[in-house]
This record gives structure tokens, sequence and C-alpha cells, in this order.
């Protein structure tokens, strides 16, 4: 009966409308009362045949300037735009669970309709006060040894996958969806390839992984304001399962799919681009958007999220993957060279960096985690001599030590698929190899 309610208190009591004047681009501009039209209003363009929902993104002289969620065919000069008093926000219940939305969030599974919660929670809403906040909890279960052991993650921490193109970021995703130890999980795939959304659900997250998440879905080929917007949707119903004392996690593939969305607004809306063509907004969004994820306050959960970044030409430090990474509590970084030689997940542990260690880390196998990282990092810095040959076996102890422990090492971090391993199994076995080389020695 709430959420009828608040239902019929929006509804508008009165029509007011504009008028098509222009169409350029992904831009429509629109005559008529401005004093109604804020920017982020929505307004309804009415053409023959349907109904093109659009929002309002700025002002030119006497016009609104609005984008659409939908295609413009069909628009002509003088169709009627109807504005709208609804805020943009969605009702998430627990009877979400379970289902794959869009971005406006409606039921596209063919599964009927979705059981709406009593509040709505605003698209664009703001994360809690930072002073009121918690800190981030206990180590978090991710179900893949190289991230429980090397880049220990904490529940509310957020965490960025760097890596080019088909490097295995989906397959990573799928992994951690399947095997973490967390109440809910939210997954957003913003501009994802449509021929590969049916795999994912049904090859890669399964019916049981379905069973405890909410999938959102904007597809590479719908317009910029829908792949914006279903970022933000993500968010907003992580925010619902946060406020009913859940610990979730939030897996989003790609921050920079939703910046280039921005990217396409701001220019259509007049921005002037900045770094390597990026809109300044670009830069004002990000951090806007990441902010959400992060722990809630003492009564409420946690959002811990891990966001995937294509890298332009396998440059992490192109202007997107930089702001990212300086937003974010850690960075996993994937390697094409690691790829190529058959170890996947790809995940190159030295450069990669969780902010919570090595206090996330447990402290009985501290010891033998720094000691895995330097015979690690022996071998990467003699990699390529060995590789040539051009190393003598005998002439540094060290080397010989990191040579004789590559495979084991390289065995630990691979990991199939379907396998996972917990946080107390992984330092185990790390452990031990550690303790293998220390006898030989």
């Amino acid at each position: 009966m709430k959420a009828l309610a608040e239902q019929i208190n929006e509804l508008d009591g009165i029509e007011i409308y504009g008028r098509v004047v222009g169409v350029r681009g992904l831009m429509v501009e629109v005559a008529g009362p401005l004093h109604a039209m804020s920017v982020g209003a929505r307004v309804l363009i009415e053409t023959p045949g349907k109904t093109i929902p659009c929002e309002v993104v700025g002002f030119s002289g006497a016009n609104a300037l609005l984008m659409p969620f939908a295609p413009l065919e069909g628009v002509r000069r003088g169709c009627r735009a109807l504005v709208t008093s609804v805020a943009g926000a969605v009702r998430p219940s627990v009877g979400w669970l379970g289902r794959v939305v869009n971005a406006l969030g409606e039921p596209i599974d063919g599964k009927g309709a979705l059981l709406f919660g009593p509040s709505p929670y605003p698209l664009r809403n703001t994360p809690p006060p930072a002073h009121a906040r918690a800190r981030v909890g206990a180590p978090l279960d991710l179900g893949v040894r190289a991230l429980n052991t090397f880049i220990t993650c904490c529940r509310g921490q957020r965490m960025g996958i760097f890596s080019g193109s088909g490097v295995g970021k989906s397959v990573l995703l799928s992994m951690l969806a399947r095997n973490v130890i967390a109440d809910v999980i939210v997954i957003g795939l913003i501009g994802e390839r449509g021929c590969e959304v049916q795999e994912f659900l049904q090859d890669d997250l399964g019916e049981a992984g379905l069973a405890r998440s909410v999938v959102v879905v904007s597809t590479s080929d719908e317009p910029a304001l829908m792949r914006r917007q279903a970022a933000h949707v993500t968010l907003a119903i992580a925010e619902y399962f946060r406020d009913e004392g859940k610990d979730v996690l939030v897996l989003m593939d790609s921050v920079t799919r939703f910046a280039m969305a921005q990217l396409e607004i701001g220019l259509s809306a007049g921005e002037p681009p900045t770094a390597k063509g990026y809109t300044p907004t670009v830069f004002t969004e990000l951090p806007r958007l990441l902010e959400r994820a992060g722990p809630g306050t003492a009564e409420q959960g946690t959002i811990t999220g891990i966001f995937t970044v294509l890298v332009d030409g396998d440059d992490r430090n192109e202007p997107i993957a930089d702001a990212v990474r300086g937003i974010l509590d850690g960075h996993i970084v994937m390697e094409r060279a690691i790829a190529e030689r058959g170890r996947y997940p790809a995940i190159n542990v030295l450069k990669s960096v969780s902010r919570t260690m090595p206090r996330a880390a447990d402290p009985a196998y501290l010891p033998a985690l720094t000691r895995a990282r330097q015979i690690m990092a022996t071998y990467a810095d003699m990699e390529e001599l060995i590789r040539l040959g051009a190393y003598r076996a005998g002439t540094s102890p060290e080397v010989d030590e990191a040579i004789r422990l590559h495979k084991p090492f390289e065995d630990f971090l691979r990991q199939g698929k379907e396998e996972a391993t917990s946080l107390a199994e992984g330092y185990r076995r790390l452990a031990q190899i550690v303790a293998s080389a220390e006898t030989e020695r």
C-alpha cells in the first residue's frame, strides 16, 4: 500500500508539454515551458507509432536539449514532448534476485513482472557521509587464489580490473560471481556485446550464481543514455540490499564503456573535448559513480565493488584508467603476455595492488607471502636473460631459487574456470611452496 500511495503521488495533476523544433545527431531540441524542464527531468516525445523517453541534459537559448533512451526514428518537427514529474529511480526488492533487467529497471528475461519494493532509490544517489561510514571489513573470500593471497580484498573495498580486450576479464568476473562469499551479487553489463549476454548468464554465471544475483544489461547498440543509466541502476540496486544489512558484491563490466557513453552525451551537448578527446563531465561522473560503492553506516551492510577497465591499446596510463586507479582502493592488472603463454587468470600479481594490504593478510602467513613476492620479483628481473639462455646456473643462489620455484608459482596462480579455492587453503598452499624452498636451501 505504501508503494501504491507513493506512485499515486507521483501522478501529474496537469499536463505540461513542449514541441520538437530540431534534431541534431543524438540531440533533440524542444521549445516550451523551460521552467518545468530541469536538467535530469524526464520527457516523453510522442510519435505516431511510439513514445520515446528522453532526459534533459542541457539548454541552448530558448530550447531544452534532450537525449533519448531509444532510437529517434519517427521523430519530426512539431512532435509533442510531454514533461513528466517522475524522478529517475527504481524500486528494488528481494524479488529481483535471479532476474535480468535493463537500464530502465524493466525485466528482459521473460520471467514476468518484477515485484517492486516500497521505496524508490534514486539513480543518482549520494553515498553516505564520509564521517558516518564504517571502515572496510574483514577479508572477503573471492575464491580465486591469486586474488585471495597476493591482492586480498576486504568487505567494502573497491577494486579495478585493468586489461586489454580478450585477456580474460569476463571469465574472471564469472569466477568471482560463482565463488565469492557474499549475500547478494549485482552485476552490471555496460555496453556488452549482445551475443555474449546469454552465454554469460547460462555458461559463466549458471543457475546457482544467478539465483543470488541481479543482472543489469545494456548492450553496445543501445543509446548512450541507456548505457550510462545502466551503471547508475546497478549501484541503486546494490544500495537497496546494502540498506537491508546485506554484504553486496558489485561486478561492473565495464567502467570504460560508461565513460564512453558519457563522452557521447557530453559531445552532443556541446562540451569541449579535453584529455585525449574526453569531455570534463567524464571525469566528474566517474567519482560520483564509484564512490557509491563501499561500506555503509554502522547499521548498514557493505558494497564491495569490482569494476573492469578496458585499457586502450594495453596502455594502463591512458586517461580513464589513470582516473579510475586514483579513485579505487586497489587495482588488478591482467596482461596479454601472460594470457598468450596460457596461464589463466592472466593476473600480474607484482603489478597489482590492494591498498588494504598487508593489514588484510593473515599475519601467520605474511612472511611467506612477502618471501613469495621477493622470489617472483627476482625471476621477473632476470626473465629475459633466462629465456635467452644467457644466465649461467650457479651464478646467483637467489636466481637459481627463483628458476626452481617458477613452475610451482605458475601452477599456484593458474586456476580453472570451475575451480574454487578458499582463503585459508590458498595461504596454506603458498606457504608449502615457500617452505619447500627453505628446506632445499
